[in-house]
């Protein structure tokens, strides 16, 4: 846990952002009693609980234990698993990916030495549909075409040697990592850790990031469907958490938007746009989102998000990501090209990073 203005933060990271009923439930009673109630979503599909009260990180750990989401204490800062949020529900992609991410949580899990790695190592598992394959993973799966730092390693695996291949990379990261914290950071890291597994980068250029992740309702395969709902400025309340315990799961993304799947019918639409999530593409919230701000972070020069609020509310979605940040570290930054609304002094500096 670390300490924030607003009190304790916990990261609950969820691999794959796949979250069963009875999860989102027991995530929802331990913000209501030991947080601020409210859910932040992270960049890798991650869930930040802030508020809590010196001492409670004992409390949390236990609930998040008992609802399968603290396997491993030892491993847990390194699981960073990002996967392809619609994989296996809605006919797209090459492979369904889902059992791969449980797979590879596991056997990350399992590997004593692999709690070395940073906690600023990603694993992404893209189903070959190329939404998360964009993310600059240090490892990564798009269909069976392994990513090394976001570029093809040239190596191809089936789905079943897909694991012990990521994980092999890995162990070479470690191997050559040195004080760096990404393969990315590495000189030639890619092709280092690709001539360590056998290979040799290919000549393909590296996948793009995308924009923001579907929104609205999207067909499932099994004639079932799912919600796709941008959560503004990438917050969940109180209500809004509420409302998603009606879903049967819930998926998490990488562009702070939640998809409420397997659901039988639309019951669950009026509720999600009443409490306040946008379903609409053409929403002003999608593809805005914005740091902590001074609210929650003493090197925020302002409260950001309030400011954010006052400049998009009634807008429609902007051409490009717009990120709103209290200080250059830039904090939640999006990977896709995006517009950056940086706090000064003097006010606000818009810049492309």
């Amino acid at each position: 846990m670390h300490r924030a203005v607003d009190g304790g933060l916990a990261r609950v990271r969820v691999p794959g952002g796949a979250l069963t009923a009875a999860q989102w439930r027991a995530l929802a009673d331990a913000t209501a009693e030991l947080g601020d109630g409210g859910l932040e979503l992270t960049s890798r599909a991650n869930l930040q609980v802030r508020g809590l009260a010196a001492g409670a990180e004992t409390a949390l750990a236990a609930r998040l234990s008992a609802a399968g989401l603290l396997p491993s204490v030892t491993h847990e800062r390194v699981r960073n698993i990002v996967a392809s949020p619609l994989s296996g529900r809605d006919g797209r992609g090459v492979l369904d990916v889902r059992s791969l991410v449980a797979a590879l949580d596991r056997a990350l899990c399992a590997d004593p030495a692999l709690a070395q790695l940073p906690g600023r190592f990603l694993f992404a598992l893209d189903d070959g549909r190329g939404d998360v394959a964009g993310l600059g993973a240090d490892v990564g799966l798009r269909g069976r075409t392994v990513l090394l730092a976001g570029q093809d390693s040239g190596l191809r695996v089936a789905p079943d040697e897909a694991v012990p291949v990521l994980l092999a990379a890995a162990h070479a990261f470690l191997a050559l990592r040195g004080d760096h914290w990404r393969l990315s950071e590495i000189d030639d890291g890619a092709a280092l850790v690709a001539a360590r597994l056998g290979s040799g980068p290919a000549a393909a250029p590296p996948a793009r990031p995308v924009a923001h992740g579907p929104i609205g309702v999207i067909p499932q395969a099994d004639c079932r469907l799912a919600i796709a709902a941008t959560a503004p400025l990438g917050r969940l309340d109180r209500a809004q958490i509420k409302v998603l315990c009606a879903a049967p799961g819930v998926v998490v993304t990488p562009w702070r938007s939640v998809v409420a799947v397997d659901l039988p019918d639309l019951g669950l639409l009026p509720a999600l746009e009443n409490a306040g999530l946008a379903t609409d593409p053409g929403s002003s919230w999608v593809g805005v989102t914005a740091c902590a701000g001074s609210t929650g972070c003493a090197k925020s020069a302002t409260d950001v998000r309030a400011d954010a609020i006052a400049h998009h509310s009634g807008q429609s979605s902007p051409p490009l990501p717009v990120h709103w940040v209290g200080c250059p570290r830039a904090c939640g930054s999006p990977a896709a090209d995006h517009v950056r609304m940086l706090a000064t002094e003097d006010g606000y500096m818009e810049t492309q990073p």
